[in-house]
Order: structure tokens, then sequence, then C-alpha cells
């Protein structure tokens, strides 16, 4: 059933030649849509717009709106929809970023780019309301951390939000409904991904969630855990270029943390048959840190760790622990991903961690985490944070139910998130919702970082072809064996084969640096 045709709206098939009505979409919006306010479009033509040096290939019609929700709040979005000639018949939404508050325009304009219907919204908040930075020291308010329709709205309602008038909105411009619908988002953008999955699960026929923050209460938790273990009595990071160390200090500097990792590439880069100074399975290394300890001797301080560093190092890769039951709280690091790890100590927490604890949790901003009970504080974390913001259930039945594709994708250097956590989850879901090879696949990138590259590992190809193979699952049945990974940052032509997991990239040809050179297995 056309659901424009009870608007009194035609619902034949799109012109064969020529564009839609730019100028009038946004008149038949407020007549067909009438919830929606602020409502305008307006034509953009061809290489016309810059947004992070990439410009859109095709024209394109803008149109921006505002999306009601109770308490008086909105979601602003705007969909951006290429000229028929372009337009590959699709709908897709992108997600956000980190506390969010703008639209992803980068997002947007890649994925206009391939010829979607693409959709994008600010998260029911703006960022400009929003005094958003480190917490410390003083404290910062965040007032949409105060209004318990907007935090639910961040992560779990937003991309709802606006997907459903969008979709329509498409169907206007074009006079036919996408054929299918897509999402994409990365970090709160892959927590948003499975909120829809859990939440909206029939919103979506394919999700892309990439290194999901799904259980963002808890990796809160381990940018605060990361901070005190490798600050001890101080509170306040040094900078992160800072070559601050001595004997009583657990803070690792740059240097030292890239003299670990190359330390564990020697020992482990050839495990997987390659020399490409990437490891293929972190899991499968193994590592003692003591035989990196200074000496009396050592007259290099950054090519050898304090006992106050080894420690610190040791509890960063287990991931933080519950003081009264020992229970991990979140995954740990990885060997490898050491290089990555300056912002652990202190940055992130600052950005995330406190915002989240002074102004959610016990409202108040002069708190500076040295006082957090690893007990009694994560239950009230769990209680007034994580019930709004997570999306970490384990039963899927309805996304997968409707016929439902997810794809997560994650890197095995991520500077933010624990490598381990999408496996972790993944099999959780597995034994709940049933095998996942009809319905959901995991890709670990090796060497990968955050939504890209991991600076530290320049070689390895930093985009995924994720979206195209999600395309291919949903509209052929046709389940991904493989990604490509392609551009790293060195600007060199490599491609990495990227295998669902458990599988990793076998070499079997000749060039190592062509993803046709391996097999999955």
């Amino acid at each position: 059933t056309c659901f424009l045709a009870l608007a009194g709206f035609n619902c034949g098939t799109a012109p064969s030649t020529g564009s839609p009505d730019c100028a009038s979409l946004a008149e038949q919006v407020k007549a067909s849509v009438p919830e929606l306010t602020s409502v305008s479009s307006a034509l953009v033509s061809a290489k016309s717009l810059n947004v992070s040096s990439v410009f859109n290939s095709a024209a394109f019609c803008r149109f921006n709106g505002t999306v009601p929700y109770p308490e008086n709040n909105t979601v602003l979005f705007e969909v951006w929809l290429p000229e028929s000639g372009s337009y590959n018949g699709r709908f897709l939404a992108v997600g956000n970023g980190g506390l969010a508050g703008t639209i992803d325009y980068a997002a947007m304009v890649e994925n206009l780019n391939k010829g979607f219907a693409t959709a994008g919204g600010d998260s029911g908040h703006r960022a400009a309301d929003n005094n958003n930075g480190d917490a410390y020291p003083g404290g910062i308010y965040l007032p949409f951390l105060h209004d318990r329709n907007q935090v639910l709205a961040w992560i779990r309602n937003s991309i709802a939000l606006f997907t459903t008038p969008a979709k329509q909105i498409a169907s206007l411009y074009y006079a036919e409904p996408p054929s299918h619908a897509y999402y994409k988002g990365c970090s709160t953008g892959g927590a948003q991904g499975f909120a829809l999955a859990e939440y909206h699960p029939e919103l979506f026929d394919g999700i892309v969630a990439g290194c999901p923050g799904n259980w963002y209460s808890h990796l809160a938790l381990s940018f605060l855990w990361n901070q005190q273990v490798s600050l001890a009595s101080s509170q306040c990071a040094p900078e992160p270029n800072s070559t601050y160390a001595s004997q009583d200090s657990a803070f690792i500097p740059q240097e030292t943390l890239t003299f670990i990792r190359d330390s564990i590439l020697d020992k482990c880069d050839t495990l997987d048959g390659v020399a490409d100074r990437v490891i293929e399975n972190p899991l499968t290394c193994s590592f003692d840190l003591s035989t990196l300890a200074c000496t009396s001797s050592s007259a290099n301080t950054s090519a050898c760790l304090t006992p106050a560093q080894i420690t610190a190092a040791e509890q960063i890769y287990a991931g933080p622990r519950h003081f009264q039951t020992n229970a991990s709280l979140y995954p740990g690091f990885d060997l490898g991903s050491e290089s990555e790890w300056i912002n652990q100590e202190g940055r992130l927490s600052l950005s995330f961690s406190l915002p989240l604890l002074q102004n959610m949790v016990l409202d108040d901003l002069s708190y500076n985490g040295s006082t957090f009970d690893w007990a009694g504080d994560v239950q009230a974390l769990d209680e007034k944070v994580g019930s709004l913001i997570d999306s970490t259930s384990t039963n899927l039945t309805a996304f997968k139910g409707h016929g439902g594709k997810l794809i997560v994708t994650q890197g095995w250097a991520d500077p933010y998130n624990a490598a381990t956590w999408p496996i972790q989850h993944s099999e959780d879901v597995e034994k709940v919702t049933g095998d996942r090879k009809d319905w959901a696949s995991l890709f670990m990138v090796p060497g990968g970082g955050h939504c890209g590259g991991a600076s530290s590992y320049p070689q390895v190809p930093s985009k995924q072809s994720s979206l195209e193979a999600l395309v291919e699952w949903v509209e052929k049945g046709a389940a991904p064996t493989e990604l490509l990974g392609s551009e790293p940052a060195d600007g060199s032509s490599r491609t990495r084969k990227l295998c669902p997991w458990p599988q990793t990239a076998k070499l079997v040809g000749t060039n190592a640096n062509d993803s046709g050179s391996y097999v999955c297995s």
C-alpha cells in the first residue's frame, strides 16, 4: 500500500528524464507532513558544496526541517536528494559522533556522492547550546544532560524521529518510495545503529555500526579507569606531547607508548606470515612487559618502563573492574594498540566521563573523579545514565525477524573503544538471537583506528566497503564473505582483505599489498 495515496498524492513512478521540482518541495512537505516546522528546500548545483575538501559530485535538492518531540524539544535535520540521474533509488540515514549536537555533513556528502537520498540530524540538541569541551578543572555544564528527553534522543531516538519524515520527503520528491532504507554510523553513530536495531527494528533494512560505543556508560568508565591508573596521584594529565616521566609516575608519554608498540610488533608482526608492522589478530600475540623494564644502566627512559608504568599498562590491558566483585566492567585494550593510548591517559575522561558524572550522576560540577567508588558509583551510573543511553540488548530478534542485516566494523588499534567489546557483544547476541551468519557480521580491522585509520598505522587502509557489502546482502541475499580495505593515510595503493570474525586474512599470493593475495580462513 502506498502511504502517499492516503494523503492524496500521486504514487506513480518518477519521471525517466529531468529532475523533480526542488523549489516546490517545501510546500508539498508542509501539506503532507504538517508536524514538521521550519521547512525549506533549495537546489544546490553540482560541485558547489565543499565539506572538508569533498565536493558534491551531482546537483541535489537540500531540504531542511525540524521534528518536534516531547517537552518543546526538536531535532534539526536535513535530507539531501540527488538529481534523478544520480539517484540510486535508496535512502540512507547517517549518525552522529561524540556528544553530537551537529549534523555530520561529511558523512552526508560522502553518501550523497554514492547516489543515496541522504538524511542526517543533530541528535535532538544543539552543540552551540552546550559548552562541549574538557570537564576539568571547574566542571562543565551540559544542559542536554539535564533533560531526560534530550538524553533519550541523543543516542536512542533521534535517528528514528527524523527517518520517517525523511523517507516521506524522498517519496514526495521522486514520486515513489525509496526501494530500501539503510543506516550508517560510527562511534556514537555505531551506538545509534544498535539502538535502532533494538528500539526501532523495522525502520531500516540494513545497518552499518562502526566502532560502536553502544555500552556508552561503561565506555566512559574505561576512560576514567585508564586516566586513574596512568596518572596515579595526579588528576591533571600532562599535555599530549609531554615527555614527562619519572620513577614514581605511572604516566606513559607518547614516545614510550610507541616504544612499547614497536617492541610488541618486533615479536608478533610475522605471526600472520606477513612482515608489514601490523598484527592480523592481536589475540594470538603474547608479550611480557617486564622485558622492557628500566635498569640502572638505562640511559633513555623513553625506551624502557618504570615499575609504575608497567603496572599502568597492565591495568589498561585488563580494563576496569568492580572493586567489590572483581567483575569486568569493560574490556581492556589489546597488544599493538599502545601507540594510540595517549588520550586514554586523560583527555577522554575529561571530555566524556566527567561530564556524565558531573551532570547526570552526582549533579556536582566540581567533581573531578578522584573519589569515584568503583562499586557504588558504578551502580549509580548504570541507573542514571546507562538506562538512558546504552543499547546493549542481546535480544535483537525483532530486527532479525523483519529481515534486517547488520554489519559491525571495529579497528584493533582504536584509540577510543576497546577492540574486543564488539567481539564480546556479538557473541552474547548470538547466544540469545541465534546464529549470526544470516543476519549479522563483524569485521575486525588489523591496525585500524576509530572510524578510519589510526595515526600510528598510516600504512593501514582507512576505508572499508561495509555499505556496499550491506546493500548486496539486503538486496541480493549475498552475505559478505569479505570487505575491501582501501585508501591508507600514507597515500599508497595498498588494499587489505577484511574477514568476517573469527576468520582472518591469510597470504596465499605474492603481493602482500594487494587484498587479492589473501583468503579468509
